[in-house]
């Protein structure tokens, strides 16, 4: 098909591999539904300004997905049922909230796991991911380090994406893609135009787990957190 024409044949690696051979499991057998939202950050962006200088100090530095990752992990507890995962022949549902979260590394992705992350510390979860990414990107990390979960989380706002729809991770019921924020204009409560920072999410789900009215609740458990977040303090 292609005699005549230059190209450069580029070999697949374990990892490539690996990756396309279980994406396109995923998006072949996992019944994918989307859910999605916009979420207005500026009252997250004041209020992490106000943490980062506190914590300067001991040199953390929060960002707006260490955010994320929280309001995800306590929405699945305020969720409980939708805190599971497919296993086959049944759900198995969680205890704890075991967020994966997404990392790029040349030549694919890794997503490593924040185990127990309900219970951690924006500062914990922050320094935590911090090292995650790191050695996920130097390629150190251990298996039980990116297995696991029941639910992800796929950030591509650094790099400038509005709003994107992502594949399910199986066994995981569900991932939430993360575009970046934008000034936009919005009508307040009170019919009143302003601007804000508005962040779109869509929140791809395996139907076999979570139904709709589920999901819908799981989405509006993460907004109400990302809005309100010093209820994630609490």
């Amino acid at each position: 098909m292609y005699q005549g024409r230059d190209f450069e044949e580029v070999k697949l690696d374990g990892m490539r591999k690996t990756i396309a051979a279980r994406l396109t499991e995923a998006k072949q057998t996992i019944p994918h539904f989307y859910l999605r939202r916009d979420i207005q950050l500026d009252a997250l962006l004041k209020f992490r300004g106000e943490l980062n200088k506190q914590l300067e100090g001991r040199g953390v530095k929060l960002s707006v997905n260490d955010f994320i990752i929280k309001a995800v992990a306590l929405a699945l507890q305020s969720v409980p049922d939708a805190n599971a995962v497919w296993a086959g022949d049944r759900v198995l549902k969680m205890k704890a909230s075991d967020v994966a979260v997404a990392v790029a590394i040349e030549g694919g992705l890794f997503t490593p796991v924040l185990q127990d992350a309900e219970m951690k510390s924006l500062s914990a979860l922050s320094s935590e991911m911090k090292d995650l990414a790191k050695r996920a990107r130097d390629r150190k990390l251990a298996p039980h380090e990116y297995q696991g979960g029941a639910f992800a989380i796929s950030n591509l706002g650094m790099f400038g994406i509005d709003n994107f729809d992502a594949i399910v991770n199986p066994p995981h019921a569900g991932i939430l893609a993360v575009g970046s924020g934008v000034k936009k204009p919005v009508v307040g409560a009170d019919g009143e135009l302003t601007v804000a920072t508005v962040m779109s999410v869509t929140m791809s789900v395996d139907h076999r787990v979570i139904d709709g009215a589920m999901g819908a609740d799981l989405l509006k458990a993460i907004v109400d957190n990302l809005e309100n977040p010093m209820v994630m303090l609490a």
